[in-house]
């Protein structure tokens, strides 16, 4: 295994413990709420953070203007070219990516390649592509990150997608791609 990858984390599907899953829904709420604000900043409505053991949120990101020049501005991305100018790759290890959509392939690259260790995200891509249809502004892979992941070599630990901000992220997009 390479330096910066500790032995693998052996967590199951889910939060282990309640107090750890309120944690995450804290989290992901503030995704929701960041694509809130990207969507009020004329962007398309997605959120991401990182966030260190502890549950300190180390940055936050909203989608930018995608742009026929720029075409990676998704939350998720953006964070993650910051975060990898911030903190080294064992830091990134321990560290968790919220996001308020699972991540796309393109996202999922990046959060991969800048070696975060864990994903926890609100509502899944299926349920993203059922709200987008086939609007050109966001051509969603059935593609979910689980797999992605799953052709590399390191376990990056995936938790999504919750219940109990589903509908919260959904409402973010309401009226969006219509």
């Amino acid at each position: 295994m390479p330096e910066y990858m500790p032995e693998a984390k052996q967590e199951p599907d889910q939060a282990r413990n309640e107090a750890e899953r309120e944690r995450h829904i804290r989290l992901l709420r503030r995704c929701v709420e960041l694509a809130r604000m990207a969507r009020a900043a004329g962007n398309t409505p997605f959120g991401s953070l990182l966030a260190d053991a502890d549950g300190n949120i180390l940055l936050e990101r909203g989608n930018v203007e995608i742009t026929d020049s720029n075409c990676t501005g998704h939350a998720e991305t953006t964070l993650m070219a910051a975060a990898s100018k911030q903190f080294t790759k064992a830091q990134l290890w321990t560290y968790t990516l919220y996001t308020s959509t699972e991540p796309c392939a393109m996202c999922a690259g990046s959060i991969y390649w800048g070696n975060v260790g864990r994903v926890v995200y609100g509502m899944s891509e299926k349920k993203l592509a059922e709200l987008t249809g086939n609007a050109e502004q966001n051509p969603t892979l059935d593609l979910p990150c689980r797999e992605v992941f799953a052709r590399g070599s390191k376990p990056v630990v995936v938790l999504g997608p919750f219940p109990e901000v589903e509908d919260e992220a959904v409402g973010a997009h309401e009226g969006y791609w219509s």
